[in-house]
């Protein structure tokens, strides 16, 4: 008689929780392993890869880790939250123009969008702002110009600002149809989309390190929002360094040249999964534009890669629920577009 190989119904049930619990974990794992069979060279690459840029983020995730649990430790997440009732399109303009000058990168201000949710934020001032603050701050701004020229960063501003009020909008006019009623994934936290779900303010205990209770409460916001980013934001890097190992930053962007519509088309939909945003695309950028691509292209790119961006999107996956994450990328498409026509037609008019 022979022994069954198959797992007993207790380990099925470990294996099958720890893979509902523990997934990102394990498929970062995982792929590592798998490259350490096949290519060891690019699996130390992409782990040194992900360390570096997990320290790079590290100032913005730490302030804003920061920021997320001494409002929910102090119960100062009610009064931001009371802070964000009125006239939904000033909230909306209000959230662009935060995002479009923040400092934030578009992993550091994930917590602080959990944060907001949480709070009963409306979800359209806190897309506004979700969709500007990928694409520009200060310095990228001072960068850009240095790069490219000062009209470029000028634009790109107006670029972020204007996708931000348009992307809120759009999502105002959705939730008055009904749409969007919890936006957050079980377990991220308690928000909705509405003005009605902000909790009524209670009293504010700024010195909260007295209280147990609330040093208690700041610890737990603080490792859960953690360990939260801590999971994906691996998981992102590390198929952010395959991409840029796998696919040359100079294939995708000489895809990218020409003139008129076609252009702003192709650099709309291949600056989606390309993650050659930021920094390291401005002078690939610069040097196609001096070759002749339209800088309407450039722009574009620019934009969808910054909003689309492997670790923005997923952490928008991670966050929010599927609808959310489909109008989110649907907005980026459009906006993208938007931005890279318009700047062409105001560049040919100068």
């Amino acid at each position: 008689m022979t022994d069954t190989t198959l797992p007993t119904p207790g380990l099925r049930s470990t294996l099958r929780h720890l893979w509902q619990d523990q997934r990102v974990w394990l498929a970062s794992a995982l792929i590592l392993a798998a490259l350490a069979v096949f290519d060891a060279p690019q699996a130390a690459g992409s782990a040194i890869f992900a360390g570096n840029a997990l320290l790079n983020t590290a100032p913005f995730l730490i302030l804003s880790i920061a920021i997320a649990a001494w409002a929910n430790a102090t119960g100062a997440d009610n009064l931001i939250a009371k802070a964000f009732t009125g006239a939904p399109i000033l909230m909306i303009g209000l959230g662009a123009l935060a995002g479009g000058i923040s400092p934030f990168c578009s992993c550091g201000v994930i917590p602080l969008i959990a944060a907001l949710l949480a709070m009963g934020v409306p979800l359209s001032a806190v897309m506004a702002f979700w969709l500007a603050s990928p694409i520009m701050d200060p310095s990228m701004f001072v960068l850009t110009a240095g790069v490219l020229d000062l009209e470029f960063a000028v634009a790109k501003t107006v670029a972020a600002i204007g996708l931000g009020v348009f992307g809120g909008t759009v999502v105002h006019l959705m939730i008055k149809g009904g749409a969007f009623a919890d936006p957050l994934r079980d377990g991220v936290g308690n928000g909705g989309c509405g003005g009605a779900k902000i909790r009524a303010p209670k009293p504010v205990v700024w010195r909260f390190w007295a209280d147990a209770d609330r040093r208690a409460r700041f610890g737990k916001t603080a490792l859960t929002t953690t360990l939260f980013l801590a999971k994906w934001l691996t998981l992102a890097f590390i198929l952010e360094s395959l991409m840029l190992a796998w696919i040359p930053a100079e294939t995708v962007t000489a895809a990218l040249g020409g003139e008129g519509l076609l252009p702003i088309v192709t650099a709309t939909l291949v600056g989606v999964p390309a993650y050659l945003n930021g920094y390291a695309a401005l002078p690939l950028v610069g040097g196609l534009i001096e070759q002749g691509m339209a800088p309407g292209a450039g722009m574009a790119f620019l934009v969808a890669g910054g909003v689309t961006s492997i670790p923005a999107a997923m952490a928008v996956w991670a966050l929010a629920r599927p609808q959310v994450f489909a109008v989110y990328i649907g907005l980026s498409l459009t906006g993208a577009f938007a931005s890279g026509l318009l700047f062409q037609l105001w560049t040919s008019m100068t």
